[in-house]
């Protein structure tokens, strides 16, 4: 029998809840551009998001915006992301969210299958590619700017759908409130389409309980505070970001928003956040830069560098274990951390409480150099199917290499075939229009099958050691599981982007690599090396060099049949931009494969490899 969370409602009530709490509290703080171009950051309070969403809320009830309808909402990380989003569920709308990369096609996949009937857009360019779309999209009657005023037919601004708000509400105070007393816990909230490795994106339905109770089962975890700060560059229409953005209503901590991925390292620095989220990627490259140049210093700040993280190490290895740290290592940690480590973490604004970490699978060694450093990422797991968040690592309660433990709540159950599957209020109502589809994922019994493979330790922590569908089995009849090794190759060589394992039905297995361009212009730069073109950087026998030793790394830490026999260098990066990836970071598998078809294929011409 698992845990009852008492919840609000709705997210509306929730928004009700939080605004009568702390009304004046900082809500958001985002950044704005002056007419000389300068940028400062403004904030607003509860009582003001309140007053904003309100009048949104009552703009979209003006257009006629009918329970459970669904506006779509296509712009990058912002504040007025966030406005829209609870505009639309306090109006009794659901969300569909389309990432701001995501292709014309896939636009109108989601517009049609979604059956949305408005669309908040961030600026002309994303409205005339609903424009181009307009004869194939006969549902979609609105489409608002969130930068500009359209083209005066059926665009409209942001503060053009506050005034039809204003208006509305002035002839009708409690338009509004009404709206919110008709949304129930079963009503739909999101409409997320999974970006999915391979086929075409489903709709997954999250009804309010959905995000409500996930909103409490991370306040009983004790680890988020109203007075925090955090900051939000997550893509929002990410259900990682969606998950925060509901822990914040219920908690009340405000949250700094801007969603462009070249200032983070600024913003770190000026916002001060106590907690941010992200990808596995920022924290491998934040780790994968400061190895770098602290090996380009070399010398004395080398030294220390290396003193210092020893003590880092051997005190977080002792907090991993239970045991107080004795007398001198706890001095000589003391010295580490005020010589080198706070420097470090001063990178990070110097109050970072806690890293949260999701969407993909995070490197153990980089989980491990984080804590030696002072600072704890809590690696969590979940699926855009369980609302995000379904277990967590946490600072009292941790063992780096799993997931963690399951919300309260929350079950999990490992199958007969080591597919692990999740039970809880955070599970999805079923995927839109596809009943066969839910079926095959959610059981009879409410169980959600969730495609991954792991195992659950005798203290419930969750391992997740690949997915179900890409185990690879070669020729010889031995299976490989991709994930870990692809995981661990960035860390072992600090110029590495992506890696990915190729062999299935081969008779060896090999990998393409791809480099990351700014950590080869610090190799360039570090070696000497004239040449800044990332292409070019790739052909040289150096850089090959460097990739190999790691790969001879690698293999020393593999199974015979694991090791990696060969590997091409790519050119460039793998994208989102191009569908290499997901818009949440991850290898969209096969079709890279079949892109690099020929590629792969060159690996096995001559029979098996024993060497790189």
């Amino acid at each position: 029998m698992t845990e009852s969370i008492r919840r609000a409602p709705s997210v509306a009530r929730m928004v009700q809840d939080r605004v009568a709490a702390t009304p004046d509290a900082e809500a958001f703080r985002w950044p704005q551009a002056g007419p000389d171009g300068t940028e400062t950051w403004q904030s607003m309070t509860w009582a003001q998001a309140d007053e904003r969403i309100t009048g949104l809320a009552a703009g979209l009830l003006a257009l006629g915006l009918q329970p459970e309808q669904r506006v779509a909402v296509f712009a990058g990380t912002r504040l007025e992301w966030a406005l829209a989003d609870l505009a639309v569920n306090c109006a009794g709308g659901a969300t569909t969210t389309i990432y701001p990369s995501t292709l014309a096609e896939d636009v109108l996949h989601i517009l049609t299958d979604s059956g949305a009937v408005l669309a908040v857009v961030e600026n002309a360019e994303k409205a005339a590619i609903l424009r181009e779309l307009a004869d194939r999209t006969p549902d979609l009657h609105t489409v608002v700017l969130m930068d500009g005023d359209g083209d005066g037919g059926r665009e409209l601004s942001f503060a053009g759908l506050a005034e039809r708000g204003r208006q509305l509400l002035a002839e009708d105070p409690t338009a509004v409130q009404k709206a919110m007393d008709g949304i129930g816990p079963d009503s739909l909230a999101t409409l997320i389409y999974t970006s999915g490795t391979t086929g075409r994106p489903k709709g997954v339905r999250l009804a309010n309980d959905n995000w409500t109770y996930e909103a409490a089962a991370i306040e009983r975890l004790d680890i988020l505070r109203p007075d925090d700060l955090q900051y939000m560059w997550l893509p929002m229409s990410h259900s990682f970001a969606k998950v925060l953005m509901a822990a914040q209503l219920h908690i009340g901590f405000a949250t700094a928003v801007d969603g462009r991925i070249d200032k983070i390292v600024e913003n770190l620095a000026l916002i001060r956040p106590t907690f941010m989220a992200g990808a596995p990627r920022i924290f491998e490259k934040v780790h994968n830069r400061v190895i770098a140049s602290v090996q380009a210093d070399g010398g004395v700040k080398a030294k220390l560098f290396a003193w210092a993280f020893s003590a880092g190490r051997k005190h977080s290895a002792a907090v991993q274990q239970g045991r107080t740290p004795g007398l001198p290592l706890r001095v000589t940690h003391a010295l580490a951390d005020r010589l080198v480590l706070t420097k470090l973490r001063d990178r990070f604004g110097g109050r970072i409480r806690l890293f949260i970490s999701g969407s993909a699978p995070l490197s153990r060694d980089v989980a491990e150099w984080f804590h030696a450093a002072g600072m704890f990422i809590a690696e969590g797991y979940g699926l855009t199917e369980t609302s995000a968040a379904a277990t967590v690592n946490l600072p009292h309660r941790f063992r780096f290499g799993t997931v963690g433990p399951a919300l309260a709540g929350t079950e999990l159950k490992i199958a007969d075939d080591g597919e692990v599957l999740v039970r809880g209020p955070g599970v999805m109502r079923g995927y839109h229009g596809l009943p066969e589809a839910t079926a095959e994922t959610l059981d009879a019994d409410g169980w959600l099958h969730t495609g991954d493979i792991g195992e659950l330790d005798p203290d419930g922590m969750l391992r997740i050691t690949d997915r179900k569908k890409d185990l690879i089995k070669t020729s010889g009849g031995k299976y490989v599981a991709p994930q870990p090794i692809e995981v661990a190759f960035p860390t072992i060589c600090g110029l590495a982007s992506q890696f990915m394992v190729h062999g299935d039905g081969r008779n060896y297995v090999t990998a393409l690599v791809t480099l990351d361009p700014d950590a080869m212009a610090q190799w360039a730069q570090a070696n000497g090396v004239q040449e800044r073109d990332p292409a070019a950087l790739t052909r040289r026998e150096d850089v090959r060099a460097v990739v190999k030793a790691g790969v001879d790394q690698l293999n020393s830490g593999l199974n015979r049949w694991e090791t990696i026999k060969d590997f091409r260098i790519l050119e460039h990066d793998l994208t989102v931009e191009a569908g290499e990836l997901t818009p949440s970071l991850k290898l969209k598998r096969r079709v890279v494969e079949q892109r690099y078809r020929a590629v792969l294929d060159e690996m096995y011409v001559s029979g098996e490899r024993t060497t790189v």
